[in-house]
C-alpha cells in the first residue's frame, strides 16, 4: 500500500541534537581531540579579549567552524554560514544548539581576524601534535621535507609593471581586455597589484602562475606534519625553508631528513649536517651536476627506507589541495596564507590521528 505524503510541521522536537549524530561518526573522534586542544588554550583565549563589554562569539566555536570549512571543502564564509544554519551535524560540531542563530558572514570574518593576528594557529597546531606525541605516533629521529606552490588569489592581469608603464586595458567593464602576449614579464620588473607578495613561478610542464610557497616537515612513522611554513616563492625558498624547519624540531637527537632531488644542494646538505641530521635526499646526477650525497650515505640501509617513506609527504599536499581548499588560496599576503596553511596542517593531522590513535591506545 502506498503511503500518503503528509507534510510535517511539528513545532517542537524532543530529540536531543547529540542523539542525532551516529556514535561511530568520524567527526566524533575529531571533536574529542579538538575539544582537548581548545581546553588547553583557554588562557590564550582569555588574553585576546577585554574583561568588560558585550560578549563576543566564543573563539572555540569560530575555530570549530573553520575546521568544518576545511574538512568539508566549503568555499566561503557566506556558504559556511548558510550550511551551518540548516546542517545539524555542523551545528553539533561547532557547539550551536538547534535554535541558536548563526552569525552574519561579515561578523564571522571580523572575529576570525582577531584569531589570525594572535598565535592561535601555532598553539592549536602544537596542542594537536602534542596529543600525537603522547600517543606515540611521532618519530623523533626520521623526517621528510618538501614544498609545494599554492596558487595566489590574484589573476595574471594583476601582474603589472612596477613603474606603472603598462598600457591601459581596453574594452572597459570589470573584465577589461589586457594583451601581454610577447611581453617579457619577470618578478624583477612586475608585481601583482592584488597580492604584492605573490610571485610568478613555473613548475614542471605547467604554465607560470602567481603563487606562494608552502613547506612542510613530516615525520616518517605515520606521515604527520611536525612543522610548516609559507614563504615568498623564490628560486632558493625550498632549500632555505627546509633547513629552518629542520632546526625547529624539538628532538635533540641525531636523525635523518629525506627529500627529493631538489634538495641535493651543497648549502642544504651542509646546513642539515650542522643541524645534527643526516641528509637522505634523492641523488641528482646528470652530465652537468654531481650529487652532494656520497656512497657512505646511499649505501646505508636507512637511506632506502627514508626514500620509501618520504613519499608520504605527497599525501599531505594531495589532501591539502583537494579537500583543504589550498590548491588556490582565498587569502592574500604571505602572513595570512601562512596562518591558514598552518591551521590546515593541524586539520590534516586530526584526520590522520582519528584512525591511528584508537589502534595505539
Amino acid at each position: 500500500m502506498r503511503g500518503n505524503e503528509t507534510p510535517s510541521a511539528s513545532l517542537f522536537s524532543y530529540v536531543q541534537l547529540e542523539t542525532r549524530i551516529p556514535a561511530d561518526h568520524p567527526l566524533r573522534a575529531i571533536r574529542g581531540m579538538v575539544d582537548k586542544a581548545l581546553e588547553a588554550m583557554n588562557r590564550d583565549f582569555e588574553g585576546m579579549y577585554a574583561s568588560e563589554g558585550r560578549p563576543s562569539i566564543p573563539p572555540e566555536r569560530l575555530l570549530r567552524a573553520l575546521l568544518i570549512q576545511i574538512l568539508f571543502s566549503v568555499r566561503s564564509e557566506r556558504q559556511l554560514m548558510e550550511q551551518l544554519d540548516y546542517n545539524l551535524l555542523f551545528r553539533w560540531f561547532v557547539g550551536l544548539g538547534v535554535d541558536d542563530p548563526v552569525w552574519d558572514p561579515t561578523t564571522f570574518t571580523k572575529n576570525r581576524e582577531r584569531l589570525q593576528k594572535s598565535q592561535v594557529a601555532d598553539r592549536f597546531f602544537e596542542e594537536v601534535l602534542g596529543q600525537a606525541r603522547k600517543a606515540g605516533l611521532v618519530s623523533a629521529e626520521h623526517f621528510t621535507v618538501d614544498g609545494t606552490f599554492i596558487e595566489a588569489w590574484a589573476s595574471q592581469k594583476s601582474f603589472q609593471k612596477k613603474d606603472g608603464s603598462d598600457d591601459p586595458p581596453t574594452g572597459g567593464g570589470r573584465n577589461a581586455k589586457v594583451d601581454f602576449k610577447g611581453e617579457k614579464r619577470t618578478n624583477e620588473t612586475h608585481e601583482s597589484v592584488t597580492d604584492p607578495e605573490a610571485r610568478l613561478m613555473r613548475k614542471g610542464g605547467e604554465g607560470a602562475k602567481l603563487v606562494h610557497h608552502g613547506h612542510v616537515l613530516t615525520e616518517n612513522r605515520h606521515g604527520l606534519v611536525v612543522e610548516s611554513k609559507v614563504t615568498v616563492a623564490t628560486g632558493r625558498a625550498e632549500v632555505e625553508a627546509a633547513v629552518e624547519l629542520a632546526k625547529r624540531r624539538e628532538s635533540g637527537r641525531r636523525g635523518t631528513l629525506g627529500g627529493d632531488k631538489a634538495y641535493d644542494d651543497r648549502e642544504f646538505v651542509s646546513g642539515i649536517r650542522q643541524a645534527g641530521m643526516t641528509p637522505h635526499v634523492a641523488q641528482n646526477i646528470s652530465k652537468t651536476h654531481s650529487s652532494f650525497i656520497d656512497g657512505r650515505t646511499t649505501g646505508h640501509e636507512g637511506y632506502e627506507i627514508s626514500q620509501r617513506r618520504r613519499k608520504m609527504v605527497e599525501e599531505v599536499f594531495g589532501w591539502m589541495k583537494t579537500v583543504g581548499g589550498l590548491r588556490k588560496t582565498r587569502h592574500r599576503g604571505t602572513r595570512l596564507v601562512d596562518w591558514i596553511f598552518r591551521f590546515t596542517m593541524a586539520t590534516y593531522n586530526l584526520v590522520r590521528m582519528r584512525k591511528l590513535i584508537p589502534a595505539t591506545v
